[in-house]
């Protein structure tokens, strides 16, 4: 099926700026909250928000199969179940009624404010009920340099981690979107030269820039993926703030790896960016040494995407700072990779699961993807533009996190994901 909503030269009847990270190629897919009070599944173009539910009630995606709330619900889940067709299907039939050469529905002034929203008018959802959730470990440079500062540096990576997509299962129940406010966590800590643990706040809370992929349902109990089929189960991208804290992750993470230290939050971008949406920017992933085993090794082509990442920490009241930029395609193992390797045992995938990356480094100083990297442990701290310095992120920061991928003609973006880091929880009684 062709994708005719990528195509470059079309334009959008509604307004979109020359940098907007969603101009009619775009197409992702969200949940909001309208100013009628009522949740519905979306699209945006530009700064407009597009009532998927309002559309499908007023006959506009009629000849395509779809369940009759199909977009009339409050969370996508049964809409990424229905598979890549209808995907496909419905991003072309919105990029048909968006494009400026289609009077249907631009002449339409009762339609129109019955299906738009100005951005502002509308609050962002959680696309998806996830769950479960995957978190991967996905980039050799964090890997590396995650390696020395816990552990000897003469062993950083551990002998599988050239051998396969490590990963743990995380906790879905503290998945949020953007603009909700986490407080700062508290857990068991062994201080520096202390032969027992305290109890009490983490220190040392850090981002990890990361993005996570949506499955459908992908496979029956006992099926296996292979490799090179399993982008056909990927719906789409988020960006993925994997918040730790990195006292209470040191303490606890041997033998079992994380736990209390990562699953107090970890926060995502609300609109979820389709593949399809994302092609034209696909890129050759990094040379894998050794070579994987055969389930896991992909045929020639390209298999990851050039998607430009970067983190600004904004101190209480002052302007933002950026301190890392990096690149999606700077991962080691692919999405198609952790996905083939999830299912190898048998494991099913459901639709809405969230499998994560792991943070994504760079090999620069200023391409790392946590604080832990950037200020070496706490050794180096950052400067800030306020004249502050910051070893790990303090209470009222917030950690703004972008990305986007660009060619010659077009631009397609996830838009921000912005976390304020709150004190720790009080009890109001």
């Amino acid at each position: 099926m062709p994708l005719s909503a990528n195509n470059p030269e079309r334009k959008s009847w509604l307004p979109v700026s020359e940098n907007s990270d969603f101009p009619i190629q775009n197409i992702p897919f969200g949940v909001f909250l309208t100013r009628d009070n009522e949740i519905t599944i979306g699209t945006r173009i530009g700064e407009t928000a597009i009532d998927l539910g309002a559309l499908q009630r007023l006959g506009y995606f009629e000849g395509i199969p779809l369940t009759d709330d199909m977009f009339m619900q409050d969370t996508l889940n049964d809409f990424i179940s229905d598979g890549k067709k209808t995907w496909r299907l419905v991003r072309n039939r919105i990029a048909e009624i968006f494009d400026e050469k289609n009077p249907k529905l631009q002449n339409h002034q009762q339609h129109r404010d019955i299906i738009l929203f100005d951005l502002k008018e509308v609050e962002m959802q959680m696309p998806v009920l996830v769950g479960d959730y995957t978190d991967f470990y996905s980039s050799k440079e964090h890997a590396s340099n995650v390696g020395k500062i816990f552990r000897d540096p003469k062993n950083a990576l551990f002998p599988n981690w050239l051998r396969m997509p490590v990963g743990y299962h995380g906790r879905s129940s503290t998945i949020i979107p953007s603009g909700i406010s986490i407080n700062r966590p508290q857990g068991q800590i062994l201080p520096n030269g202390a032969d027992l643990p305290v109890f009490g706040r983490s220190r040392q809370v850090d981002f990890e820039l990361e993005m996570a992929f949506v499955t459908t349902d992908a496979n029956a109990l006992g099926e296996p993926i292979p490799v090179d089929e399993a982008e056909d189960y990927i719906f789409g991208l988020v960006i993925f703030n994997d918040w730790s804290a990195r006292d209470i992750q040191r303490w606890e993470y041997q033998p079992l790896g994380p736990f209390l230290g990562k699953n107090f939050a970890s926060s995502i971008s609300p609109w979820i960016v389709t593949l399809d949406a994302l092609a034209p920017f696909k890129a050759h992933s990094v040379k894998q040494d050794p070579e994987p085993l055969p389930y896991l090794r992909q045929t020639a082509g390209k298999h990851t995407f050039d998607i430009h990442l970067e983190v600004d920490l904004q101190p209480s009241g002052k302007q933002p700072q950026t301190i890392s930029k990096t690149n999606f395609k700077n991962l080691y193992w692919t999405m198609a990779q952790q996905l083939a390797h999830h299912t190898s045992n048998g494991c099913k995938i459901n639709s809405g699961d969230m499998l994560a990356s792991g943070t994504i480094s760079g090999n620069t100083p200023d391409s790392f993807g946590s604080l832990l990297e950037l200020s070496r442990g706490g050794k180096k701290p950052i400067q800030m533009a306020d004249g502050t310095t910051r070893k790990f992120i303090e209470d009222y920061d917030t950690v703004i996190m972008r990305g986007y991928a660009q060619n010659d003609k077009i631009r397609v973006g996830f838009g921000e994901l912005t976390t304020q880091l709150l004190p720790i929880f009080k009890s109001k009684k």
